[in-house]
């Protein structure tokens, strides 16, 4: 049984805390939060304790710790959890600098204890089902990738200056699905960002509408497209242009009914947002971890994949204020 500390009890450690605990496993031990009051509630959901990062992390009958507090804690908790002997699951980013990220991993090496970053969407298991349809060689070689990611509406200004901007907090979900389904990181970035979504956004320094291509040493490109608002839902969708054909993952929708008739056709809007649409996907990703863990077998996400990811969204933040292109090497 992997018993394991949960640092972090806001609303996505509540996602993970379901997972933990739905997992026959796993065993939810402890909780913290730096609300001590959401903590205990947390807990108290699961038959945990409430207690401290400290206090989980020098716990040695805890074998990992799954960190979804405030990215600004990332680096610092896995290297300790590391340091202390734990396997740890980390939410996405590593950190909002990629300076720092780089001294966690070489921190991390040493200690041989496995770290795994929380980029759920490669357990959508419609994402899944793209990627092994690929590798399987059922398109040829792929040459175009396509991702579409908009959230329904942009979110309070103070989490946005926060946050690390666009790239760093919610394009780089789309830079590691980018790298995995490619198989490897591109040579150069171009990207280009704007705000007309919510002038406020601006302000705060950051961009809410952005367009990203990835350039590959082969030739291939790959273009990503985000904005923080779509009326209509959370636009989550994949193509892939190969030499023999197209890969898509398409929209989840809130219903599968459709209606038609000599107007048109209708369907449901697409699920409205994250914890709807990729709620399988925690599940999966806390399924594979475990796995991993107890059979000490290689992660399907590692430390490298977080730092990879993050150096993509500082070459893309760097390309869109310079209008530039960037090597990638140039970042690392």
């Amino acid at each position: 049984m992997l018993k394991v500390g949960l640092l972090g009890a806001g609303r996505i450690g509540a996602v993970h805390a379901k997972a933990i605990s739905s997992h026959s496993g796993s065993r939810l031990v402890a909780v913290s939060d730096v609300n001590s009051e959401a903590a205990s509630k947390l807990a108290a959901l699961y038959g945990a304790e409430a207690r401290t990062n400290e206090a989980i992390i020098d716990d040695k009958s805890i074998h990992a710790v799954l960190i979804a507090s405030s990215t600004s804690t990332h680096s610092d908790l896995i290297e300790a959890a590391t340091k202390a002997g734990k396997a740890a699951l980390c939410e996405k980013p590593v950190d909002l600098s990629l300076t720092r990220a780089l001294a966690c991993q070489k921190a991390v090496v040493p200690t041989g204890r496995p770290v795994m970053i929380g980029f759920n969407r490669r357990f959508d298991p419609n994402f899944a089902a793209l990627k092994a349809s690929l590798d399987k060689g059922e398109i040829g070689k792929s040459e175009l990738l396509s991702v579409t990611s908009f959230d329904p509406a942009p979110p309070p200004i103070s989490y946005v200056k926060v946050s690390g901007g666009l790239f760093r907090d919610m394009m780089i979900h789309d830079f590691d699905i980018a790298c995995w389904i490619m198989g490897t990181t591109p040579d150069q970035v171009t990207a280009v960002g704007t705000s007309i979504v919510d002038p406020e956004i601006g302000k705060a320094g950051d961009v809410d509408t952005a367009v990203v291509t990835l350039h590959y040493s082969d030739g291939r490109i790959a273009v990503i497209k985000n904005s923080r608002r779509a009326a209509y839902g959370y636009d989550q969708r994949i193509e892939i242009l190969g030499s023999a054909g197209l890969l898509a993952a398409a929209n989840v929708l809130e219903s599968t009914v459709s209606k038609a008739t000599s107007a048109g056709v209708v369907s449901a809007k697409p699920e409205y947002f994250f914890l709807e649409r990729y709620m399988r996907a925690y599940a999966a990703e806390w399924v594979a971890f475990v796995d991993a863990v107890t059979n000490k077998t290689s992660l399907p996400v590692t430390l490298a994949d977080g730092v990879n990811a993050l150096a993509i969204a500082e070459a893309a933040y760097r390309s869109a204020k310079s209008k530039s292109t960037v090597d990638l090497a140039s970042v690392l």
